[in-house]
């Protein structure tokens, strides 16, 4: 065999193994990309319970200071998330990505609620617009805030549930919504995923979808069309109709 042939099939065999290799380390990143948005949808929905849980306490006009600071919501919201994933989040490396991040997020409920503190504990006020909807738009924006460029995260639905502008699904998030959640036979709670350069930076995204249990329907259940205690006129949704999607970016 020529020289030549040799070098040929030295190059081609280089070539596999890094073909190998980069592919090894893409499936690795995104492995880890999928870990990472999992656990901050975790948190997000441990948070969102305690919330939804205390929606009595938060609206009851008789109530002065509820107890919900952002120290005590985060505390439940952490024991609720070891409870669901069987991982202590401060047992996580703060130093690594997934710390760092989870960290982030788990900065951005208590400021949350530390923030909306005069609000919940108002004496002599009944509903105080304070619901786990709202929660989680503000602390999807607070925490894209606090990750700065690293990570962003928020709810959206699909359009006809949307009651805030700002929760509108973008392009790739409704493509989704219609052509995965919403179609039949799609499996409950399975999430779409992908990748994709952005000016020279890889992007992970990750929409998860969201389901109505019991306690939504008060608000968007039937009588379809009555004015729920938002002041929105109700879906007429039923138990485990889509209601939501988790939609998070991990920028590389």
């Amino acid at each position: 065999m020529r020289f030549g042939n040799l070098a040929a099939l030295a190059l081609a065999a280089l070539a596999m193994i890094l073909a190998v290799a980069s592919s090894s380390v893409a499936w690795s990143q995104a492995d880890e990309d999928r870990q990472i948005a999992d656990s901050l949808a975790a948190m997000l929905r441990a948070g969102r319970a305690v919330i939804s849980s205390s929606q009595d306490r938060i609206n009851d006009p008789a109530l002065g200071p509820k107890g919900l600071d952002g120290a005590t919501v985060l505390a439940r919201t952490v024991e609720i998330y070891q409870h669901t994933t069987g991982v202590d989040p401060r047992s996580i490396d703060p130093a690594s990505r997934a710390g760092r991040l989870l960290n982030d997020e788990m900065q951005a409920i208590k400021s949350v609620m530390d923030a909306n503190q005069l609000s919940i504990d108002a004496q002599g006020t009944g509903f105080k617009g304070f619901i786990p909807a709202v929660f989680s738009r503000l602390v999807g924006e607070a925490f894209s805030h606090i990750a700065n460029g690293e990570a962003e995260m928020r709810v959206t639905a699909p359009p006809d549930l949307v009651r805030n502008r700002k929760s509108r699904p973008d392009a790739w998030e409704l493509d989704i919504i219609k052509t995965k959640f919403l179609a039949p036979g799609w499996p409950a709670g399975q999430s779409v995923e992908s990748r994709a350069d952005q000016g020279g930076h890889m992007i992970f995204r990750i929409a998860v979808p969201e389901y109505y249990v019991a306690t939504c329907l008060s608000c968007h259940g039937s009588p379809k069309g009555q004015t729920d205690i938002t002041g929105y006129p109700m879906e007429g949704a039923s138990l485990g109709d889509l209601g939501g999607v988790i939609s998070i970016k991990l920028l590389h």
